[in-house]
């Protein structure tokens, strides 16, 4: 879309830019009366003056993440690309705005659906009531192609079951959950557990700590059994577990020993 758009742009501003030209150089005046500047002043000028003036603005609203600001979906590059786990690095304002709203270029490192790392950047419109959620950190689905994975987008398709199994695969691989815990957390029945005691026995993984969680679970009838949880968790989603906290829980009845914790990745 972005490039047939730009194409017939350039194209109409070729074939406005000829004709002007080509009736300035063929005028041939009606009398000797008539002034040899008609051929280039005139109504011939405002097709070049219109496209002069429609180009820039058809570059700019086709520009990365600002034709997705205002349809609400991807670029049709990107709509049917890889789904991929994408951590923020960093991030800046380009300088261009669209209704007071800032662009951000944005440095991704992603995973891949095949485990690969690799570094990527995107550029979206952020509304300043959401800026400062744009953290360091911050974990995004994102849509890739394999052929140009220097450039991403950010998943605009609202498949929240599509971007969790992406998020799954991806806890898989890095030996951080087990097919058995997802199909807990897939079927099991939802509970809040009170956090009891909280551990770190030291192991990292890819970057998260082992935790040692020991609950308190109150099943849907009110009453309450206690088991224990070991969970790789990231740095900055330790203080969700902090002693005495409530946390989300889902476990089966006929295994109650068999908790998975369940908690917010941006959080």
């Amino acid at each position: 879309m972005k490039t047939i758009a730009r194409s017939i742009a350039l194209a109409f501003l070729v074939l406005a830019i000829g004709y002007y030209l080509w009736h300035g150089l063929t005028y041939v005046p009606s009398d000797v009366f008539d002034d040899s500047m008609l051929a280039w002043v005139g109504p011939q000028m405002a097709l070049p003056i219109i496209a002069i003036t429609v180009v820039p603005i058809v570059f700019a609203f086709t520009g990365d993440g600002i034709l997705q600001a205002f349809t609400g979906h991807n670029s049709a590059e990107f709509r049917d690309g890889l789904l991929g786990i994408g951590t923020v690095k960093s991030f800046h304002q380009t300088g261009l705005t669209v209704n007071d709203q800032p662009q951000i270029r944005i440095e991704f490192g992603v995973e891949g659906v095949d485990g690969k790392i690799f570094d990527a950047q995107a550029k979206m419109i952020v509304p300043l009531t959401e800026l400062a959620l744009l953290q360091p950190g911050v974990v995004l689905p994102v849509r890739y192609r394999p052929d140009r994975p220097d450039k991403v987008e950010v998943d605009r398709s609202g498949d929240m079951s599509a971007a969790q199994q992406a998020m799954n695969e991806s806890m898989l691989r890095k030996g951080f959950t087990t097919r058995a815990k997802l199909d807990i957390a897939e079927r099991g029945s939802t509970a809040q557990a009170v956090v009891q005691t909280l551990s770190v026995p030291g192991e990292i993984r890819n970057g998260h700590s082992k935790i040692e969680l020991g609950l308190v679970v109150t099943r849907p009838d009110g009453t309450t059994f206690a088991t224990r949880v070991e969970k790789f968790l990231p740095p900055a989603s330790v203080g969700q577990v902090q002693v005495g906290r409530i946390i989300s829980v889902h476990y089966l009845p006929e295994n109650e020993q068999e908790v998975v914790v369940a908690l917010q990745v941006n959080a």
